[in-house]
This record gives structure tokens, C-alpha cells and sequence, in this order.
């Protein structure tokens, strides 16, 4: 079991320090859409009580109600073309520690005692960037102090507190997962993620009807998933767990059905391809006429890191003596990537920019890949046979990712699903 000292002294980069697992603590994670009214948040705070009476030490950390982020961030537009980062963090984390206020008061109303503390009151300490922070360090000597208390502990998703500038942060869309993944790490707890569905699929059942739910996934799996657009789980909350051997349990809020655990797993006979995944969110940043020299690309892609933009894809030509440069950015970083790129004009000179708005992106995941040729081809035979150009292609050993029209996303992942046998009870284990 955790002692107070031992996660005190827990941090996120080395947790060689941090507590080993033990079954007595759970970290339990509650999306925005399972909480999203009074009688859900009493629904939560019935699964937290239930968990609190067959024994556990029970840690809670939730979103913001339903669409509460959406509607701060419609609101400061409106106040503010350009809102200032730091203000925006404080005003974004609102909606968090809401959340669980309520929940708190949703359990003393069962009886049992419960306490809700912020991010900072919770010792997560991040790096100093506003609305895309890193989680540094947690030491969480108030959560332990409850929880030997017997209290259930309800933590604010999606933020924390800089010593560098003494600034609430939060930490980008998604965050909580990320909130919960490194509590867990630092408590030696496990992870339960609640959401509105039961767990990982090998497609987006609103696309695929007949898309199979996953019992298991790898975390390198997950990683490829989550980074090609699965929104089951962030990105960075796997890659923390990952990091700290944490397994995720991802389950429905409504249902007692076992969801997707996300663990160190590897079969002998994996399926080649796991799951078709998709998002509609990509912009391409095409750089003509950059010149053809050492440091190009340094100097654009230097700008864009200064920016914290997430580059997906990235291709170079050269085109009659001077370079093409063309990378893909998620939407919501079109505005930071937009002042990098002018940035990196004052190195480069006179470059044309060219910015391609309505591609959609579709990839297949299977850790199988690596070991059967065949893939790609089959992959690209699929699309070509429902007519879909391909305008950017990348790889990784377990991933092959295409960038198309975003109107033909749909299509390509239905006939990529059916094209590998995904569907059904069993994945096919052939090409």
C-alpha cells in the first residue's frame, strides 16, 4: 500500500520514486457527458459510494458538465477575437471544479464522506504553457490525507498549477484522461475511464454498425489509435500510462459491462489490423518555393514547436530547384501554426503558403502489421476501388495513415472495415 511519504515524493518524469499498484485504490475518471445533468452526477456519485463500500480507497476526477468547455470558450470569443491564454485557463478550469462540487455533494447526500479539490489543491504541477500544459510532478499529500480519512476524493480534470508563474494551466482537450492516468501513477492506483460508450471499437459504431468492441488493446496500439483519431481515450494520458505500467480499464458510465482494458499486452497471433480509425479535423500547410538549402526545414518546423503544434504527416518535393514542403496540423491549431509559418518567413523569404481545409484522414492500427507484407497494398486497393485519392500517406511498423477528401471518410472507413474483416465476432487473421 501507498504510504503518504512514498507518493509525496512520486513524480511524473522518474517514477521510479512512485508507489507500486496495489488493489486497494482506484482512480475512477468521469467524462463531460457522465455528468452532464443533476441526475447523472447522482448516477457518479452512486458508482463512487458502491466502489467506496466493497473497499477501495476511491480518487474521482471529472469533466466539466456536457458541453460547459464549449459554451466558455463560445463565451470569451465573444468577449475577445484573441482571449488571452492565461485567462482562458482561468476561466476553462471553471467548469471542472463545478463538476466536482457537485459530485462531493452528491455523495455526502449517500452517506459517505467526500472532499473536492482543485487541480493545484491536488499537487498537480505542470509546465507554464496555457491551455496545452504538461503534467511535472504530483504530489498529493491532501488526497492521501483524505483518503486515510476514509473520505472519497474528488479531483478538478483538465488542470493544474505552474510553479514557474504561480498560474492555474490546464491541459488541453482530453485532460482529465490525462488527470486521472497520472493520479494513478503517482498513488500506485488503478484506472477505471467512464465515458458515454463501452469501451474501444474497430471503427466508430456510428459509422459501422457492426463494429466489434475490443477486450484488450496494447498500449502501442492505443497510442496509434488515439494519435489517428480515436476519441476514446488522450493521446498523452496513454503515453502516461504507457510510461508508468498504468492499465486502463475504459467502460461505460451506464452499463456494468466489462469496456477495453489498455495494457502491456502481446499475443503470439495478433490480428493483422486491429481497428479502422478516422478524424475529420485535418489541414494541410503546404510551404512552395522554400529554398532548397540545409536548415529549411529546421526553420519551419522550430517555428511550429514554438508554437506547441502537433505535426502529424510531412512531406518534401523539390520542385524545379527550390523545396515543397506540405504538413498536416489538427484544426484547432490552424491560428498557432498560421503565426509560426510567418514566422519562419523572416529566414526563408518570400514563400507561398497554401492552406487545404476539407481533408478528412482514415488509418488501419494492428501490431500483426509488422509481420505480414501486403498491407499497404490492400489498404490502397480498397480505397482506389471506392474511388478515393489519396493525398498524403504516412506509416509507422503498426499504423498506415491517408489523408483524403473529407467527404469520402465515411466511405473509406466502412470499406477498409469490411475489406479486413473486422467486423463480426472474430478479427480475420489473413490479408
Amino acid at each position: 500500500m501507498a504510504t503518504h511519504t512514498d507518493a509525496a515524493t512520486a513524480t511524473i518524469h522518474g517514477v521510479s520514486a512512485a508507489p507500486q499498484p496495489t488493489s486497494d485504490t482506484v482512480v475512477m475518471k468521469f467524462g463531460g457527458s457522465s455528468v452532464a445533468d443533476p441526475d447523472k452526477i447522482r448516477h457518479v456519485a452512486r458508482r463512487l459510494v458502491g466502489a467506496r463500500e466493497r473497499g477501495l480507497r476511491v480518487v474521482a476526477t471529472v469533466s466539466a458538465m456536457g458541453d460547459t468547455t464549449d459554451s466558455l470558450l463560445e463565451l470569451a470569443a465573444k468577449v475577445s477575437p484573441n482571449p488571452q491564454p492565461r485567462e482562458l485557463d482561468m476561466l476553462l478550469s471553471t467548469g471542472e471544479r463545478i463538476a466536482c462540487a457537485l459530485v462531493a455533494m452528491a455523495v455526502h447526500d449517500l452517506g459517505h464522506e467526500a472532499v473536492s479539490f482543485t487541480g493545484s489543491q491536488a499537487g498537480i504541477i505542470t509546465d507554464p504553457v496555457h491551455t496545452k500544459a504538461k503534467i511535472r510532478e504530483i504530489t498529493p499529500v491532501r488526497i492521501l490525507g483524505a483518503l486515510e480519512q476514509g473520505k472519497i476524493v474528488l479531483v478538478a480534470g483538465f488542470q493544474g498549477f505552474s510553479r514557474d508563474t504561480m498560474d492555474v494551466t490546464t491541459l488541453g482537450r482530453g485532460g482529465t484522461d490525462a488527470t486521472a492516468v497520472a493520479l494513478a501513477a503517482a498513488l500506485g492506483a488503478t484506472c477505471e475511464i467512464y465515458s458515454d460508450v463501452p469501451g474501444v471499437f474497430t471503427a466508430d459504431p456510428r459509422i459501422v454498425p457492426d463494429a466489434r468492441k475490443l477486450s484488450v488493446v496494447s498500449y502501442e496500439e492505443m497510442l496509434e489509435m488515439a494519435a489517428s483519431g480515436a476519441k476514446v481515450l488522450m493521446l498523452r494520458a496513454v503515453e502516461l500510462a504507457r510510461s508508468h505500467h498504468v492499465p486502463i480499464h475504459a467502460r461505460s458510465t451506464f452499463s456494468d459491462d466489462a469496456g477495453t482494458r489498455v495494457e502491456d499486452v502481446a499475443g503470439m497471433e495478433q490480428p493483422i489490423v486491429s481497428a479502422v480509425t478516422h478524424s475529420e479535423d485535418e489541414v494541410v500547410f503546404t510551404l512552395r518555393n522554400v529554398p532548397d538549402r540545409p536548415g529549411s526545414a529546421a526553420a519551419i518546423f522550430d517555428a511550429v514547436a514554438g508554437e506547441h503544434v502537433n505535426v502529424d504527416t510531412i512531406l518534401q518535393n523539390v520542385v524545379h530547384g527550390g523545396a515543397e514542403v506540405s504538413f498536416s496540423v489538427p484544426q484547432d491549431d490552424v491560428p498557432a501554426t498560421q503565426r509560426a509559418v510567418e514566422r519562419a518567413k523572416e529566414s526563408l523569404g518570400p514563400v507561398e503558403v497554401e492552406e487545404i481545409h476539407d481533408l478528412g484522414k482514415v488509418s488501419i492500427v494492428g501490431a500483426g502489421m509488422r509481420s505480414h507484407p501486403g498491407v499497404a497494398a490492400r489498404m490502397f486497393r480498397t480505397l482506389a476501388d471506392e474511388d478515393i485519392n489519396l493525398r498524403m500517406i504516412s506509416t509507422s511498423p503498426i499504423k498506415i495513415s491517408c489523408l483524403i477528401a473529407r467527404g469520402d471518410v465515411d466511405r473509406a472507413v466502412h470499406a477498409l472495415h469490411t475489406a479486413f474483416g473486422l467486423g463480426g465476432t472474430e478479427p480475420r487473421k489473413d490479408v
